[in-house]
């Protein structure tokens, strides 16, 4: 059984995250991607993104806590780089 986990960074920089994650991610693992919506097959489980206007929200799905763990810690670790100007201090992550 599928356990999915939704992230929340409230940024005014949404899309501008999305699309450089993505970018990132797709030289790894297959990824689509526009201005508003992503979709990553992170090792754990996919990964959904979405930009809006003030948030980028990120569903993750994985089959165990240590696959969650690993996609939590995939998006926080990458988006703590990409974010630094923002102070960025990881997701606000809930289950779905």
């Amino acid at each position: 059984m599928s356990m999915r986990e939704i992230g929340t960074f409230t940024t005014p920089n949404a899309s501008k995250y999305l699309q450089q994650l993505c970018k990132h991610f797709a030289h790894k693992v297959d990824v689509e991607y526009d201005e508003t919506r992503g979709k990553a097959q992170l090792p754990p489980g996919p990964a959904v993104l979405t930009a809006e206007a003030d948030a980028l929200r990120v569903e993750i799905s994985a089959e165990s806590d240590e696959g969650m763990k690993t996609a939590r810690h995939i998006i926080d670790d990458h988006l703590a780089r990409f974010a630094f100007r923002e102070d960025f201090a990881g997701m606000e992550w809930v289950s779905a």
